[in-house]
């Protein structure tokens, strides 16, 4: 003769306020670690705003992976830098050396930091172009 056993069902829910506290402290915990992160690369001048004092015709740079544009044209490393120094050394004002990069999405950061540092050391104050003019 078989006997049949009742199982009772055993759920258990863990209480509402042991997850709601282990939200909050994952919530701390991460807010502390970003606010302890140290800024990645290195603090660049950006051109004021005052439409004014902006330079009409600005010095237009472009930023490929296999190579360099200035104004334009296509022309090797050494070569830019002699003539972005030329270029910046023409101009009268502050407002005049600004120069306009437009970075390709596949340039390594790098690159992009050897060409801005370079820019910034030539004296150009440089901004960016978010779209081809």
């Amino acid at each position: 003769m078989a006997v049949k056993l009742r199982r009772q069902a055993l759920l258990t829910e863990p209480p509402a306020s042991a997850t709601s506290d282990i939200a909050f402290i994952l919530i701390i915990f991460f807010l502390v670690c970003a606010s302890i992160q140290e800024d990645d690369g290195r603090p660049q001048e950006i051109p004021n705003s005052d439409k004014e004092r902006q330079s009409k015709n600005p010095i237009r740079v472009g930023l490929e992976r296999d190579h360099i544009k200035l104004n334009g044209e296509v022309m090797a490393m050494q070569v830019f830098e002699k003539k972005l120094a030329t270029l910046l050394d023409q101009k009268v004002n502050e407002a005049e050396k600004t120069v306009a990069v437009r970075c390709g999405p596949t340039v390594p950061y790098g690159r992009w930091m050897e060409v801005t540092a370079l820019i910034e050391d030539s004296g150009g104050t440089i901004t960016l172009m978010r779209k081809v003019q």
